[in-house]
């Protein structure tokens, strides 16, 4: 039993999905390791379905196991909560990167991007009939047709 217990742990580590917060840094390790870029606005302490998204899609084994493979993962968050306030340096880079990719200021909004940083693919909201399932597969559907 308890060996089960340590492997189920290690699985869901393993598998645990790698949130950047550098762009510039994912966009290089995209190019190197020949993935696409995720990324995801998030208002992580009052966003209701930014919550629900990251809950149920991004921190899910299979959603972990394919971005690990395939993505590279970065999440501009924007608190609301003194307490949980970024550095002003993070805070600066999640804001620049909010000018290119999410004006309108939508919350979550998640973008595929090739490693150059072209915008394939959006997501607004989170909608109650997404799946990690149905998730995955539009990312690679989208991949597909631009390899």
């Amino acid at each position: 039993m308890k060996f089960v217990l340590i492997s189920l742990l290690v699985s869901l580590l393993t598998t645990a999905p790698n949130w950047q917060l550098n762009f510039e840094q994912a966009k290089t390790e995209a190019a190197q390791s020949h993935k696409f870029i995720l990324l995801n606005f998030s208002g992580s302490d009052w966003c209701g379905p930014c919550i629900k998204l990251k809950k149920n899609i991004f921190e899910s084994s299979e959603f972990g196991q394919f971005a690990s493979e395939h993505l590279v993962l970065v999440r501009a968050d924007f608190p609301r909560l003194s307490k949980n306030q970024l550095d002003a340096r993070q805070t600066t880079h999640n804001e620049a990167l909010a000018e290119t990719y999410n004006r309108q200021g939508k919350f979550p909004l998640t973008v595929l991007l090739d490693a150059s940083g072209h915008v394939l693919k959006e997501w607004e909201g989170y909608p109650q009939s997404l799946t990690v399932s149905s998730f995955l597969e539009t990312i690679q559907t989208v991949s597909a047709s631009v390899k």
